[in-house]
């Protein structure tokens, strides 16, 4: 699928008329909009967290520079605005690669935003490094990101890794242990892919490292939605965490059935989806007290005001996590853009290595192409999911304790 905006025949026959009285060489260099594409999941298992963490900022972002009269280029002294070409990759990775080149090659885009999840991130990295386009991923959560950042200086991390990740999990857990609320036993499953494998491998170390006990460890397949088997083994080591290394749809799964099955350890946590406001919709009260990742700081009028423009947009709220960063990292964009004044990946690349930015969660600047000042660790409290951890962030509330007890 492909949206463009379009010039009215008016302003084309114009352009027209014009570009016979000026040599073809000069007309040719200056454009008339600021082509952007993108491949996202539409259709398919991807469908949900494209949608709400990706897809919903950046129809956001467009109507908002447009909105503005475009983005500024110094060299031709206008504003230009955003156009668009959009495919779907069916959630198949090798649908999204053929779209990514597509996108460069053929339509000859400006820029390229990423798609969804960790593994189509990492998949799609080496096609934007050769071509030399700024990749600015947030829903890649990667222990590799460092490495990566270094072999592709191109490449933008925004979302953390899943050290910091399990760090700032077990960060929160220490701290309710210290104050004897509970013990150091933990119960923790997770989903046997990239995601999953990689944030389960870093709760061990972090929990290791903090002197926890894993009573229970066990992964499940993708797509696993009979969740009872595996949440009543460990539910019976009455351990007073547990944690789930999951993505969307199991994410709800689980929390779905340890309420069937009365499962309330006093730490419950889930990974990926806990963040999204469905989990208050489809669950009510019981939302309460559950942890997961991700966060932000609900209290920021900034951030506040960036809910109600999402709403009035998309006709739903954004998640707690990665949504608020992408918009984030292409309002970075728009300013590398506007400071460079053309269209020069290349130096774009380098403003947005060192550039510091104003943004919808405050100043924004990278750290060896990595941005260290994200919630990591968040919990619903009262309607809202806040963030809880790291705690040094700002807006970082306490932990709810303990959760209670599932409303039947």
């Amino acid at each position: 699928m492909r949206l463009r905006f379009a010039r009215p025949l008016a302003s084309s026959l114009a352009a027209f008329a014009f570009g016979c009285m000026v040599p073809a060489a000069a007309h040719a260099q200056e454009p008339t909009s600021i082509k952007v594409g993108w491949a996202i999941s539409k259709t398919g298992p991807n469908v949900g967290g494209a949608t709400i963490t990706l897809l919903n900022a950046y129809k956001l972002w467009v109507k908002d520079v447009n909105a503005a009269g475009g983005i500024m280029l110094k060299s031709i002294n206008k504003k230009l605005p955003v156009e668009v070409i959009e495919y779907d990759d069916r959630s198949n990775s090798e649908e999204m690669i053929k779209a990514v080149e597509r996108l460069i090659n053929q339509d000859k885009v400006d820029f390229v935003f990423p798609p969804w999840g960790t593994a189509f991130s990492v998949a799609s990295a080496p096609i934007f490094a050769r071509a030399g386009y700024p990749q600015i991923l947030v829903t890649a959560t990667t222990d590799r990101a460092p490495e990566f950042a270094k072999r592709w200086p191109n490449s933008f991390w925004l979302l953390g890794t899943a050290t910091e990740m399990a760090d700032s999990a077990v960060e929160v857990f220490s701290k309710l242990r210290k104050e004897g609320k509970i013990g150091g036993n933990v119960a923790m499953i997770g989903v046997a892919d990239e995601f999953g494998i990689q944030l389960s491998t870093a709760a061990r170390e972090a929990f290791k490292k903090a002197n926890f006990t894993l009573v229970y460890d066990k992964s499940y397949p993708l797509g696993t939605q009979d969740m009872q088997p595996i949440l009543t083994e460990a539910m019976r080591t009455n351990a007073d965490v547990f944690m789930a290394a999951s993505y969307p749809p199991d994410t709800f799964a689980i929390i779905d059935q340890a309420k069937v099955l009365n499962y309330n350890p006093k730490v419950f946590f889930t990974a990926v989806g806990t963040a999204f406001p469905l989990i208050k919709q489809r669950f009510g009260a019981n939302a309460e007290g559950i942890m997961g990742t991700g966060g932000w700081n609900a209290d920021s009028p900034q951030l506040k005001d960036y809910l109600k423009r999402h709403m009035a947009e998309n006709g739903a709220e954004p998640d707690r996590w990665a949504n608020p960063v992408t918009y984030t990292s292409l309002q970075m964009l728009q300013q590398a853009i506007e400071r460079v004044g053309k269209i020069d990946r290349a130096a774009v690349i380098k403003d947005l290595q060192s550039g510091t930015f104003d943004t919808i969660m405050g100043k924004v600047k990278l750290v060896d192409n990595r941005f260290l000042d994200v919630f990591q660790t968040g919990q619903w409290q009262n309607g809202e999911y806040y963030g809880i951890g790291p705690a040094r962030l700002e807006g970082a509330r306490a932990p709810v304790f303990p959760k209670p007890a599932w409303k039947q």
